[in-house]
């Protein structure tokens, strides 16, 4: 299958390598480099590095609508045009290839359309998402679908979890859907529409923090759907899928990257704490454990490496 690829993060990346083993990659489409950092160093999307690597093409338009990047497209003759975590394409892109264009989106659609669906299925403490393969129209997110793989959630898998798991099951069924593309055996389902759908608007700062006075199942599922943990010796480093929770302790700024719902040591008090193992804040009934957090100014830590260095008192005050 002949394929131009658009997309911008690592999410994209690690999906194009996988699909470039069994198939022609024409091209790829990306965003524009950026300066970052302090000494305002020129950065590559990711996909670019990946594109580079695959020796393709690489086009990154100012203005998807611009005549000479559209005859571009059009000259590479390719039979799909596949998205994956890129901006809204215009009508004079997507209808370019003969076969269509796909789009991978990182939930069960009809359900969790928009920007931030990894987030919002987590932070709505939801038991199921997936993955979902469709045809790219004029609406966003609501053309025909071809393809879905369902994921089952656990109650404290977080963010940066799901996003690598979604990467697996991602290429899984973005393969399944080239293979039914080639072999002219798709059928696709309309997408439902009633006014109880669930969206997933973008995250925006005012979300990340935490207010105390919410229940701690709705707090610790926040937590997690903005948490960047994979493991207690890593963490996705993309700020755009996981920018963390925070709050002040002694009104420092406190990000949370993992917590856990567990019962009631002490509830003498609001926090709760032996300086050496745990952290608790308390609820009525429950308590949350802060199992990973990081105090502004520092790395983040375990909780036992950050009680070595910090002695936390009961009239501590959390905000």
């Amino acid at each position: 299958m002949k394929i131009i690829f658009f997309g911008t993060p690592n999410f994209s990346s690690q999906i194009l390598k996988e699909i470039s083993k069994n198939n022609d990659i024409l091209c790829v489409v990306t965003g524009e480099d950026s300066k970052q950092g302090r000494g305002k160093k020129i950065q590559f999307p990711d996909i670019k590095k990946t594109g580079i690597e695959l020796g393709v093409p690489v086009l990154q338009p100012k203005n998807l609508k611009d005549q000479i990047f559209i005859k571009s497209l059009q000259n590479f003759n390719a039979d799909v045009f596949l998205v994956i975590a890129f901006r809204k394409l215009p009508k004079e892109v997507w209808e370019i290839p003969k076969k269509g264009t796909i789009n991978l989106h990182t939930s069960l659609l009809p359900e969790y359309r928009g920007a931030g669906p990894i987030n919002w299925v987590l932070i709505n403490g939801e038991k199921t998402t997936g993955v979902t393969c469709f045809y790219i129209n004029e609406i966003i997110d609501q053309g025909n679908i071809i393809t879905q793989k369902k994921i089952n959630l656990d109650q404290n898998i977080t963010a940066a979890q799901l996003h690598n798991q979604m990467i697996i099951d991602g290429i899984e069924i973005v393969s399944e859907t080239i293979k039914q593309i080639t072999e002219e055996k798709i059928n696709t389902i309309i997408q439902s529409e009633n006014k109880d759908l669930k969206n997933a608007p973008k995250i925006h700062k005012e979300l990340l923090r935490i207010n105390w006075n919410e229940p701690i199942n709705k707090i610790h599922n926040k937590i997690r759907g903005l948490s960047p943990y994979l493991d207690d010796n890593e963490l996705l480093k993309d700020v755009s899928i996981c920018p963390c929770a925070w709050f002040k302790l002694n009104n420092k700024r406190v990000k949370i990257q993992k917590t856990s719902i567990c019962e009631v040591i002490n509830n003498d008090s609001r926090i709760d704490t032996d300086n050496k193992n745990y952290l608790h804040i308390n609820f009525k009934n429950k308590a949350l454990a802060l199992e990973m957090i990081q105090i502004e100014g520092k790395k983040p830590m375990l909780i036992k490496q950050f009680l070595q260095g910090n002695r936390i008192n009961s009239s501590d005050k959390i905000s």
